[in-house]
């Protein structure tokens, strides 16, 4: 099975920043790409995937682990590998965004427009982990045994070989531009006020996990200064991983 390249992912999420015929539209686009997953129909490559986001967020966690283990920083790191870099729940989450749809004229006029803005943002970089991720999982079922454990070195030529380089450095770019559109929205009173008031209706319709989706994000920037200082280090180390792998250097994943 041959995955498409990361110019047909990366691109999309990226045009779809944009909010048209509804503030809810780029939500519709989100959902149609992670329909088009080849996971929801290979349960081999399902699990595959899922094997290769576990390994991508443990070298994460400790690449990062003195920048994750600052006490003001707990929160956000929690939010970051549990949501921004897709997850077990990102299924749940999808169905909840394919109902909302259908009520969007409604959902428009209770949800502040910089909550929407935002979560979109979040949602978008959630769903591009997924599909970069997907190429990786498909690659490897090619190249190596589906019971074979992930290492580094099967990562390293794994990345090398489907050259998506470009396309994680665009991930860190929409990660750059969520950081300061949570510093942005995030930390306003009013907003605040305005979406702990959409808890009950959230509850009342079943989108729960949407909600928390959102509400985490204020939660974790809350004991923080900067949201985006905060990943403005992470992009830093992860831009040197991702030229330590493409440079060839044989331990790509141990630079600091």
């Amino acid at each position: 099975m041959e995955i498409k390249r990361n110019s047909h992912y990366a691109v999309p999420i990226l045009q779809s920043l944009g909010f048209y015929m509804s503030k809810l539209a780029a939500l519709d686009e989100l959902l149609q790409q992670y329909q088009q997953l080849a996971y929801h129909q290979d349960p081999k490559l399902k699990l595959r995937l899922e094997q290769a986001q576990a390994w991508l967020k443990n070298r994460i966690e400790h690449t990062h682990q003195e920048l994750f283990a600052q006490p003001a920083h707990q929160l956000m790191a929690a939010y970051f590998m549990n949501r921004l870099y897709g997850g077990p729940e990102f299924d749940a989450l999808a169905a909840q965004i394919a109902r909302l749809l259908k009520y969007a004229h409604k959902a428009e006029k209770k949800i502040p427009d910089t909550a929407i803005q935002t979560g979109v943002k979040s949602i978008q970089l959630a769903l591009l982990a997924m599909q970069l991720d997907e190429q990786v999982a498909a690659q490897l079922l090619q190249d190596f045994p589906a019971d074979q454990t992930i290492d580094d070195e099967m990562m390293r030529v794994t990345l090398i070989k489907l050259d998506q380089q470009q396309a994680r450095l665009q991930q860190l770019e929409l990660l750059d531009e969520l950081g300061h559109s949570l510093d942005k929205y995030l930390r306003s009173f009013i907003l605040l006020t305005a979406f702990k008031m959409c808890k009950g209706v959230a509850h009342k319709y079943q989108f729960d996990l949407m909600y928390s989706f959102i509400g985490e994000g204020f939660a974790a920037i809350k004991p923080m200064k900067s949201t985006s200082k905060f990943l403005q280090q992470f992009i830093e180390k992860e831009r040197l991983i991702i030229s330590a792998v493409h440079s060839g250097h044989p331990q790509p994943f141990s630079t600091n």
